[in-house]
């Protein structure tokens, strides 16, 4: 499993943990639905200000390896 698809399970979980929808999360996190979505499946090209954004909703944090 590549970074990018650890990241996404890893908010995807959290989105569910929080009984968020992925509409819900990008209402909060100032981003579509679709690059929650995109963000979620590593698909697309999502900035990496969307995916830091995402995170801080959840209460995650990006940090490099």
């Amino acid at each position: 499993m590549s970074d990018v698809d650890t990241i996404g399970a890893s908010l995807r979980s959290a989105r569910k943990e929080a009984g968020l929808k992925q509409s819900d999360l990008a209402d909060l996190a100032g981003v579509s639905e679709r690059t929650v979505r995109a963000i979620e499946t590593g698909s697309g090209n999502p900035t990496l200000a969307a995916v830091v954004s995402v995170a801080n909703v959840l209460g995650l944090r990006v940090a490099a390896t």
